[in-house]
C-alpha cells in the first residue's frame, strides 16, 4: 500500500456500493485515482496494457480491503477494448464510474510540429482520441441511468488550454478529448449520465521523468500555488466528479493545476 492508500484510510465513503472502471490504473496518475476511489469505497476494475504491473496495483488494494480486480486493455486495438466490456458486462453488469485515463505522453514531446513523423502522430490520435471514444461507446450500454446513474470523468491536459509548444500531437489529442466530453455531455444527459474532463498540469512521478526540466521549471514556479503537483493532488476532484451530486457539472472542463491556467 503506498502512503497515499494509507493516508485515506478514514476518507469518507462517497463512492460505496457504486463500481469505478479506471483506465491506465497500473501507475503513476491512474494508480493515484485507483487508490482514492478504493478509499472512497468503490468496487474497482483496473485496466491497463501494463498487464502484469495493473495486476500488481490491484494486489496491493486487496490488501487494504478493496473490492478490486484488474483487466488487460490495449487502447490501441479495438478488439481488447471489445473483449475489456464484454468481461465487465458479464462480471459486473452495471457500471457507476469511468475514468478515461490511459493515455501515451512518453516520448512524443520535445519536437516541433513539422519534426513530428505521421506514425506518432496516428499512434497519439488513435490511443488517446479513438481509444476514449471506444472505452466509454463499449461501457456506456452498461451504465446506470437516471440521478443516480453513471458518471465518466476524461483526463485531458492544461497543455490543450495554454497552447503548450513543441507537443503538439499530445496537446491536439487532449483538446479533442475536451471537445468530445463537451459533445457528449448532450448526447448523455437525457439519460442521466454526466460526464466532465479535468485537465491537470505536469505532475512530478515516475511517467513524467522524460519532461525536460525547464518544462518543469516553467510549471512549479508559474502557479498561483507555486511548486510541484502530485497525481493525489487531483484525485479528491476525481471522486467527486464519480458521485450522483455530480451530475450538474456536467460538459465542463476543470482545470486542477493549483491556478497555472484559468478558465
Amino acid at each position: 500500500m503506498s502512503a497515499n492508500a494509507a493516508s485515506m484510510a478514514t476518507m469518507p465513503q462517497i463512492l460505496a456500493g457504486r463500481t469505478v472502471v479506471v483506465t491506465g490504473a497500473a501507475r503513476g496518475v491512474g494508480r493515484a485515482i485507483a487508490e482514492a476511489c478504493a478509499a472512497a469505497g468503490a468496487r474497482l476494475v483496473l485496466a491497463d496494457i501494463l498487464a502484469e504491473m495493473v495486476q500488481d496495483t490491484a494486489a496491493a488494494l486487496a490488501e487494504t480491503g478493496a473490492q478490486v480486480r484488474a483487466l488487460p486493455l490495449d487502447l490501441g486495438e479495438p478488439e481488447s477494448i471489445a473483449a475489456f466490456a464484454r468481461d465487465i458486462a458479464a462480471q459486473e453488469g452495471t457500471v457507476h464510474g469511468l475514468v478515461n485515463n490511459a493515455a501515451i505522453a512518453t516520448g512524443i514531446g520535445g519536437i516541433t510540429f513539422d519534426e513530428i513523423d505521421i506514425d506518432t502522430w496516428d499512434r497519439v490520435m488513435r490511443v488517446n482520441v479513438r481509444g476514449t471514444w471506444l472505452v466509454t461507446r463499449a461501457l456506456v450500454p452498461h451504465m446506470a441511468e437516471g440521478p443516480e446513474g453513471g458518471r465518466i470523468v476524461n483526463l485531458a491536459s492544461d497543455t490543450a488550454l495554454w497552447g503548450a509548444p513543441r507537443l503538439l500531437a499530445y496537446t491536439a489529442s487532449k483538446g479533442a478529448v475536451m471537445s468530445m466530453t463537451r459533445s457528449l455531455s448532450r448526447e448523455l444527459g437525457p439519460r442521466g449520465i454526466g460526464i466532465t474532463a479535468i485537465a491537470p498540469g505536469i505532475m512530478r512521478n515516475e511517467a513524467t521523468d522524460y519532461v525536460p526540466a525547464e518544462r518543469h521549471r516553467l510549471y512549479e514556479t508559474g502557479r498561483a500555488v507555486p511548486g510541484p503537483q502530485a497525481p493525489e493532488d487531483i484525485t479528491g476532484t476525481v471522486t467527486f466528479l464519480l458521485t450522483p451530486g455530480a451530475l450538474a457539472v456536467t460538459g465542463q472542463v476543470i482545470p486542477v493545476n493549483a491556478g497555472f491556467v484559468f478558465t
